[in-house]
């Protein structure tokens, strides 16, 4: 697909040298659009995300960035390409303020953010106002869904091109997984690649515009939400094998 920011093909990858996690995964994430993927508990869906990120490296196959591979390149230069990673757990450092983790991602990269860093930090604090009055607060001190807008507000420092976004509303509250999806949602529109894993399955399909089904570490299914049309658990049920 010529448009596809980040993609992966045909990717076996494991933890164990003689256990594979994922087997033969192939899906693109594009500039603008939201890519669900949809699947049981220990159907490979965060594997999938870590490979993406660099924490594992494929025993084969490939993932590429705008069609250049990048297989194995490490975590912590992926902000570099423009990818950005919000995980199902925490990533922040609960003994810094609030400021000091919206700030962190940028501060040591002021070479190449230095000239938007303030403006960014302003624009963020106009977003998520429910940070501005706990600036100074240790973001462990936080509650859960403050400190779940607290992980997507770094992500709107940072900007990136690609945006991996995994179980993002365990945990929260209605009116909060709302907010949730209304960032990512907005996201996407700011012509953000997304990513997104949610035990919604139905929230994930009416926001995605194409869906992956993953069972036991492969693509059982794809398409986009027309092809999801109807009785939507029975057909997940069908493509998954399984009766829930």
């Amino acid at each position: 697909m010529p448009d596809a920011l980040l993609a992966m093909e045909n990717v076996t990858a494991g933890y164990m040298g003689d256990i594979d996690v994922l087997r033969n995964v192939s899906l693109t994430v594009r500039a603008g659009h939201i890519s669900g993927l949809i699947g049981l508990n220990g159907a490979g869906k965060s594997t999938l995300m870590k490979t993406l990120c660099g924490f594992l490296h494929p025993k084969s196959g490939k993932v590429t960035w705008a069609g250049r591979d990048i297989s194995g390149k490490a975590p912590h230069t992926m902000i570099d390409e423009g990818l950005w990673y919000i995980p199902q757990e925490s990533s922040l450092f609960p003994y810094l303020t609030v400021a000091e983790n919206l700030r962190l991602p940028l501060e040591g990269r002021r070479k190449q953010f230095g000239a938007v860093i303030e403006q960014r930090f302003a624009d963020t604090l106009q977003r998520f106002p429910v940070l501005e009055e706990k600036l100074a607060a240790q973001a462990g001190d936080l509650s859960g869904g403050q400190q779940k807008s607290l992980e997507f507000a770094k992500a709107y420092m940072v900007q990136p091109k690609v945006c991996l976004i995994d179980e993002p509303s365990v945990g929260l509250a209605p009116r909060v997984a709302g907010e949730v999806f209304q960032w990512i949602d907005a996201f996407a529109k700011a012509d953000m690649g997304i990513l997104l894993v949610d035990h919604n399955v139905r929230r994930v399909v009416a926001m995605s515009d194409h869906i992956y089904v993953m069972s036991l570490g492969q693509i059982t299914a794809e398409g986009a939400p027309a092809d999801f049309a109807g009785d939507l658990h029975a057909q997940v049920r069908e493509w998954l094998g399984v009766n829930f």
